[in-house]
């Protein structure tokens, strides 16, 4: 059967499902989650003083309480820093403006996971595991020089890739490749399960870079690859022991503290292209993180490394590359029978472009609640909800979940 035959069957199966999705398809055990970027203040703004944060926050948890969410994934670590008090990294800049600067007396996470729930939410600790800066036209010397001291990336420079972007520009990120890095993440996810067990631990689609050229880690390669991989294989078994080490280190912790923190993850929507050497792809052609991110979301689920997976499908339903149907359904198949749930991971920024029309999001929540193995969905982002950008953003996001 020809990709164009599947498509189609797909799509066909896609209206009959949104049909009966229409007609009454219940959605109270929906999942309904709002990713909060706190990297560049996106979505949150810096405080001057912990008492600003405190209402700065309550005020965000009520208004998105009131739009329906039910869940908040906060990003606590987006740049090797962090949004709580803590010997593994530095208060983050976007926190109070400046790296290191917190406010005395006051636990900034600790109060956001009790104010969540107060409010009725789920909260979700999202941590950026490598990423030190996503681009910066300083060397890697200069720009580490700027952090508070102690920052693991400035404490550990040997640590830190410095990956060309072009255009005198570069991004620096921790090498995924040095077990040293493996235990800091791992360390630092496994003391804010401890100290505060939030509902879950997040991690965000950043691994290896998209484009994968110009990353410089020939010598922790040749230093550390025993099994003798090919590199693609070895950086994708890199990023594999950290999702499976940090697995085994909530599962220690759950266990031994009586808690119940969960772990999930947010890929890149495409995990492959069908093909001969993808023979499990899907019927897509676009980036794919198996191939370009080197993280292999299949395996992760299929392994039952993760309690819930959020693929970011940020594609409209017709999308002749990626439809976003095609991709759900795939997905659907891909967590049957593991036990890991699945939640979608939807694009607010995107409406206003060609083929976005105002109700595709509202057709695509739908499908989402007409499959069986899907158990909700996740908005990008906070700003786009709570206060849309244009007129189509605020058309395409009106009466979703009331």
């Amino acid at each position: 059967m020809s990709a164009e035959t599947v498509d189609g069957a797909e799509m066909k199966m896609a209206a009959i499902a949104l049909a009966a999705s229409l007609a009454g398809v219940t959605s109270a055990r929906e999942f309904r989650g709002v990713w909060v970027a706190t990297v560049g203040n996106m979505d949150f703004p810096r405080s001057a003083s912990a008492q600003v944060f405190r209402k700065n926050f309550s005020t965000l948890a009520g208004k998105l309480a009131r739009r329906g969410c039910n869940a908040m994934i906060f990003q606590v670590r987006s740049n090797c820093d962090a949004f709580y008090p803590g010997k593994h990294a530095p208060y983050s800049v976007f926190l109070a403006g400046r790296e290191g600067r917190g406010f005395p007396g006051f636990d900034p996470l600790k109060y956001m996971i009790a104010e969540s729930r107060r409010q009725g939410m789920e909260f979700h600790a999202w941590f950026n595991p490598y990423r030190v800066v996503r681009e910066t036209r300083l060397s890697k010397a200069a720009y580490l020089a700027t952090l508070a001291p102690s920052n693991f990336a400035r404490k550990n420079p040997h640590l830190v890739l410095a990956v060309p972007l072009g255009n005198k520009r570069i991004s620096l990120m921790l090498n995924p490749g040095e077990p040293e890095v493996i235990r800091h993440v791992v360390d630092t996810v496994s003391d804010v399960a401890l100290r505060y067990a939030p509902d879950a631990i997040h991690f965000d689609d950043y691994f290896y870079p998209y484009d994968g050229q110009g990353i410089p880690d020939g010598a922790a390669y040749k230093k550390y690859n025993k099994s003798k991989l090919s590199l693609d294989a070895w950086r994708r078994n890199n990023v594999d022991q950290l999702i499976q080490r940090v697995r085994r280190a909530l599962d220690k912790i759950n266990a031994r503290g009586g808690r119940r923190v969960a772990f999930g993850i947010s890929p890149f929507g495409i995990w492959g292209n069908y093909s001969a050497r993808c023979p499990q792809g899907s019927r897509t052609k676009g980036k794919e993180s198996y191939f370009q991110l080197r993280a292999d979301s299949r395996l992760w689920v299929r392994k039952r490394w993760v309690d819930y997976i959020v693929p970011q499908l940020y594609w409209h339903r017709t999308h002749p590359q990626a439809s976003f149907t095609v991709l759900l359904d795939w997905w659907c198949r891909t967590v049957k029978g593991t036990g890991v749930k699945l939640y979608i991971g939807h694009a607010l920024y995107r409406f206003g472009e060609k083929e976005w029309g105002t109700d595709e999001l509202r057709s695509q929540l739908y499908l989402v609640r007409s499959r069986a193995e899907a158990s909700g969905s996740v908005l990008f982002s906070c700003r786009h909800l709570l206060s849309p950008p244009t007129a189509a953003i605020r058309a395409g996001t009106a009466k979703i979940w009331r």
